[in-house]
């Protein structure tokens, strides 16, 4: 009897039974320096901070400067990790995961532990795993591969690791096998042109290496040699008996060794590798000396696991949904520590997500939360302004978004202290100097700078982006304005407000709660469209997000957070949920907007040049439709609320 396609174990582990039927999943492993995704085929995304990301291993050509994409396009010379076996009696040839041979495989098994990432491929007598784990503090891969005779005769095989290294630097790349170091380095420059760059680059990781605790009969550094004619499919060197053992001398370098064995019934033979980057060879050194052995494998392993078990959740459930309990309680928690722990790989993250982020470390680990506070006051500008970006190390510049002028990043600040001082009841935490001032005093600048951010009307600000950042060119004239913000606003100060009655500020309270009423009205008067809140008026005063418009019509956040706000009466509240349910509530999950822009409108910015379906686009977009789930529950509405949020995850069918 086959295996099922997907599977879950008692020990946390998730098992995917075959790499064709859905080729793009994956997982992913990090710590406090790196991030890797694993595809399920054996392709590799991994970057590293420096303090800025970088990668080691990289795609065959000069790459742009991104963030890290959450959905990878696949392709043949992707960066990955395979493991060549070729049977030295007949020349047949297969590869572990699954590319780049793409062999049929007898039984395949790509598991997603919480710490570790294997694959167990099985072809005629031959039983392969592969298995890839990090350490706590370290930029490296800690790779094992086994091999094992489950047939009557003995076997001889070649195996070939290919770890490939690709593209490093137009200015200067190169690799070899140094047996001094244990296995094959990488080197590069990394490319500038501004003589003030060089003190910068200096102190890049430029070097790959791989490492090896078995030394292999023969290795190639040059990925064309290696290729030839046949291509990773069935490459040139993998049809000779050794390897050339070249060197790559400003050509596309990899790291591939041939290790040669005859098997006996029963046999298995194991080797371990390191991967990763590294500034110089002392470094490549310690690296090895730490982890290579088995004592330190082993040793980092448990470190690992220890590192992972301080994200577990607050919370434990039992339901009688086993694939909804092992969401919550796996996924959720892993999910939430790897956000709040390494920022997402990020020098500077977004203020918005850096706050949302820390809302879910108040339940993981509050004390990071509390820092997370801290670090954005710290950044907040004279006029009471929270920056665009959080600045998390000294000389980091803002980058991408974070250079675009967004007016809603003060309207999350009450929201996650809220959420940190309902989960601590810690309201010293008010009290607490950052740059002169109490972290009370710095909110309620944050406030006075959101009620600032009003027009004449009482309507808040686009500016170039709210929570939707390509929602670009609805107000970058500064006279467009945003239904969702303005809503948010409200929302904002009736939180705040509560947390200044807690902590006996009645008369700020009072004063914030008038404001919101004040707000509430104007959001009512501009916004409300019949049955629904619109989206927003633009620099021209076109209302969008209405009825009256054939390509986004209705927009999703503004009723969320309406039903948050408490803004909506009894009909309002009845009329918006089921135009959500008629409009955008799906078997999967509820969409961002309906119907889909199909061309560019100038007039509300690049979200409409966005492929229809697509992200921001009216996709099933899962942070938007978790802002939905929660403003049910709010209203009351828990069975509805739950059907939701049980759409968006997997399982059981």
């Amino acid at each position: 009897m086959s295996d099922p396609l997907v599977r879950h174990t008692g020990e946390g582990r998730c098992n995917l039974a075959s790499p064709m039927a859905m080729p793009g999943a994956g997982a992913f492993l990090f710590n406090r320096k790196m991030m890797m995704q694993v595809n399920c085929r054996g392709f590799v995304t991994a970057q590293h901070m420096q303090p800025e990301p970088a990668k080691y291993a990289y795609p065959p050509s000069i790459e742009a400067t991104v963030f890290m994409q959450p959905e990878q396009p696949y392709f043949a010379h992707h960066p990955g990790r395979f493991f060549y076996v070729r049977d030295e009696s007949d020349g047949s040839l297969f590869s572990v995961p699954h590319e780049p041979v793409r062999a049929p495989a007898e039984r395949f098994c790509f598991s997603a532990g919480r710490g570790d990432i294997r694959w167990d491929v099985e072809q005629p007598g031959l039983s392969c795993r592969a298995e890839v784990s990090l350490p706590v503090d370290e930029a490296v891969e800690l790779w094992s591969f086994e091999i094992r005779n489950t047939g009557n005769t003995p076997r001889k095989l070649s195996v070939y690791p290919l770890f490939t290294i690709g593209f490093m630097s137009w200015m200067n790349q190169s690799a070899r096998y140094e047996p001094g170091l244990g296995g094959i380095v990488a080197r590069s420059v990394s490319g500038y042109q501004q003589l003030e760059q060089w003190d910068k680059v200096r102190q890049f990781k430029d070097l790959t290496y791989f490492l090896h605790d078995t030394d292999p009969d023969a290795w190639e550094t040059a990925l064309a040699a290696f290729e030839g004619e046949g291509g990773l499919h069935s490459p040139d060197g993998v049809v000779k008996d050794l390897l050339d053992n070249g060197e790559a001398l400003y050509e596309m370098p990899a790291a591939v060794l041939q290790y040669r064995l005859e098997l006996q019934p029963g046999e298995t033979r194991r080797y371990r590798f390191l991967f990763g980057p590294a500034r110089d060879e002392a470094e490549i050194e310690s690296v090895r000396d730490q982890y290579l052995g088995q004592d330190g494998f082993a040793a980092a392993r448990a470190a690992y696991g220890d590192y992972l078990g301080e994200g577990a959740g607050s919370l434990e459930i039992a339901t009688p949904d086993p694939d909804f309990d092992r969401f919550f309680n796996g996924w959720l928690s892993r999910q939430v520590w790897y956000h709040g722990n390494t920022n997402r790989l990020a020098t500077d993250p977004q203020t918005r997500n850096y706050l949302q982020d820390a809302m879910g470390m108040a339940y993981v680990q509050p004390e990071l939360a509390r820092k997370a506070v801290h670090n954005t006051l710290s950044q907040q500008t004279e006029n009471g302004a929270l920056p665009e970006g959080v600045k998390l190390f000294e000389g980091v510049e803002l980058k991408y978004i974070n250079r675009v002028p967004h007016s809603d990043h003060d309207a999350w600040l009450p929201i996650c202290l809220q959420a940190l001082l309902d989960e601590t009841g810690d309201y010293s935490l008010l009290d607490q100097l950052v740059a002169g001032k109490t972290v009370f005093q710095r909110s309620e600048l944050a406030m006075e700078h959101l009620a600032n951010n009003l027009d004449d009307r009482g309507l808040s600000l686009l500016e170039q982006g709210d929570w939707c950042d390509p929602l670009n060119m609805a107000g970058h004239e500064g006279k467009g304005v945003s239904g969702w913000l303005t809503i948010a606003t409200v929302h904002a100060f009736r939180t705040w407000a509560a947390i200044c009655a807690d902590a006996g500020h009645d008369d700020r309270a009072e004063s914030w709660m008038d404001r919101a009423a004040e707000i509430e009205c104007a959001a009512q008067e501009h916004f409300w469209d019949g049955d629904w809140f619109a989206r927003g008026i633009n620099d021209s005063g076109r209302v969008f997000g209405s009825h009256r418009d054939e390509e986004g019509a209705i927009f999703l956040n503004p009723q969320s957070w309406a039903l948050m706000a408490g803004i909506a009466d009894r009909d309002q509240e009845q009329s918006m949920v089921e135009a959500v349910q008629e409009r955008l509530e799906t078997p999967w999950g509820v969409m961002m907007l309906d119907p889909p822009y199909t061309c560019m409108d100038e007039g509300i910015g690049r979200l409409t040049q966005k492929f229809p379906g697509y992200a921001e686009n009216a996709s099933i977009y899962n942070h938007a439709a978790a802002f939905w789930v929660h403003a049910l529950y709010r209203a009351g509405r828990g069975d509805h609320a739950f059907g939701v949020l049980r759409k968006m995850l997997p399982g059981p069918d």
